[in-house]
């Protein structure tokens, strides 16, 4: 069989598995998203994974990079997806999604054993990211608005010497 073939049998499997299982979702034809947990659970995440072209003999794409997973410590992160690489790693050469999903679904207590929920903007990693580590993150400066020197005049005019805006500037006459 060529790799062609069993992923096109893998597939066939997955689709009959996960039907109407709202877990699941096949975003293409080699691409997938699997909800680990219940929407309402603070410990659930969401995997997305993607077959190369010779997948089941090399490892699949496994990202954690969805808007879904944006609560979720980057070392909680790169646990999960170590964790799934070894997975990965003992069932190279056959078909593997079920294994992993399952395996992730029966483990997720322990993946998400130190999850501490963040509330601020996280930077996001995905599994080719953590092989190549050689990536980098450029900020860039936000720039302030430049006025020109007939709005600042127009705008001083308008203003107190605070800066504020007089009492009533927006008020409408309602009688005449």
């Amino acid at each position: 069989m060529t790799a062609n073939e069993d992923q096109e049998m893998e597939l066939e499997a997955l689709r009959s598995i996960y039907e109407g299982d709202d877990c699941f979702k096949e975003l293409g034809p080699v691409s997938f998203q699997f909800r680990i947990g219940d929407l309402e659970d603070s410990k659930s995440f969401l995997l997305e994974v993607s077959w190369p072209e010779n997948y089941p003999e090399t490892a699949p794409h496994i990202s954690l990079d969805a808007f879904f997973n944006n609560r979720i410590s980057l070392e909680t992160k790169q646990y999960i997806l170590s964790k799934l690489s070894e997975q990965v790693e003992a069932n190279l050469g056959t078909a593997m999604m079920y294994t992993l999903f399952e395996w992730a679904k029966e483990n997720q207590e322990t993946l998400m054993e130190n999850h501490q929920p963040v509330t601020s903007a996280v930077t996001l990693i995905s599994n080719s990211d953590v092989m190549n580590n050689s990536t980098s993150v450029r900020k860039k400066k936000e720039k302030k608005e430049q006025l020109t020197k007939a709005q600042k005049r127009k705008l001083i005019g308008r203003t107190d010497n605070k800066g504020e805006l007089p009492r009533g500037w927006d008020w409408v006459d309602v009688i005449k």
